[in-house]
């Protein structure tokens, strides 16, 4: 190889070592924002699983919801957002996490976009034909983000019922740490319990379609909707989920390594583990 040809081949590696490291590199995190009164007052309004926490998991979470802030950058698509807003959307993440020592799970995502009410899955329009989608996230282009509908959010939060939008697109996140988003979260969940989740999706979905079970239909949509729609339901009624769900809420209680019926362990029902009595 002649010198000019080494020079050339030379150049060519520090440009795509350059583009390499601008692409993969960690970017820069602003501040550590000070929590702010107004957002205990809102999650002890709005925010039923943060009313539950003892005092120190309150601080627990408090803590975890600065660091949130400090890494997601929330944006209003022709609305504004407020406080109540960034509250639940941070809310929507934490509360699927709270459970792991490492909480942040979602390295990738930088920006939550909001908005005002459902939107087209292709264009992201918010007027006209085909707007059904109440949150997703983001691929290609828009790798790195999380879409919510402002509407979605609030009402999942506001209402006693088994549905969360925001809960359900933080636990596709979730689901996507394996690299695949397929409702098989084996990143979290023990190998000894993966096939006990598959097959009990695959009861409970065929349960949904009799008509045998009060899972939400778009459960059926496919195992990664199932996950989803499962932890909206799991989060916001743990008690209904565990009467009903017994074996079904102790293997959501090990994925999310939380207590949510509180009864002192990690998998179980009244004291029980349903998965190991089956």
């Amino acid at each position: 190889m002649t010198t000019e040809a080494t020079l050339v081949a030379l150049l060519v590696l520090a440009i795509a070592g350059g583009l390499f490291y601008y692409i993969f590199r960690e970017e820069p995190m602003g501040p550590l924002p000070e929590f702010r009164k107004q957002w205990r007052r809102l999650l002890r309004k709005q925010v039923t699983f943060y009313k539950t926490l003892d005092r120190k998991q309150k601080k627990r979470f408090q803590q975890r919801m600065r660091y949130f802030f400090q890494r997601v950058t929330i944006t209003g698509v022709d609305t504004e957002v407020t406080e109540l807003d960034r509250v639940l959307v941070a809310a929507s993440g934490l509360i699927p996490t709270f459970g792991f020592e490492n909480w942040n799970q979602y390295p990738k995502l930088r920006e939550v976009l909001l908005y005002k009410t459902t939107f087209n899955k292709d264009t992201f329009a918010t007027e006209g034909k085909g707007r059904n989608i109440a949150g997703m996230v983001g691929g290609g282009y828009m790798n790195g983000k999380l879409l919510l509908s402002q509407q979605a959010l609030r009402r999942g939060f506001a209402n006693s019922g088994r549905d969360n939008t925001g809960i359900h697109e933080f636990t596709h996140l979730l689901d996507k740490a394996d690299g695949e988003t397929d409702g098989i979260p084996d990143y979290f969940l023990d190998n000894q319990y993966l096939i006990p989740w598959v097959e009990m999706m695959r009861g409970e979905m065929e349960a949904i379609e009799r008509g045998g079970s009060d899972i939400d239909n778009y459960a059926t949509t496919n195992k990664a909707e199932f996950f989803a729609v499962a932890a909206e339901y799991f989060f916001n009624r743990p008690a209904a989920f565990a009467q009903k769900h017994p074996r079904l809420f102790a293997l959501m209680e090990r994925i999310f390594h939380q207590d949510l019926d509180n009864d002192g362990g990690v998998g179980t029902v009244d004291h029980q583990d349903p998965i190991a009595k089956a």
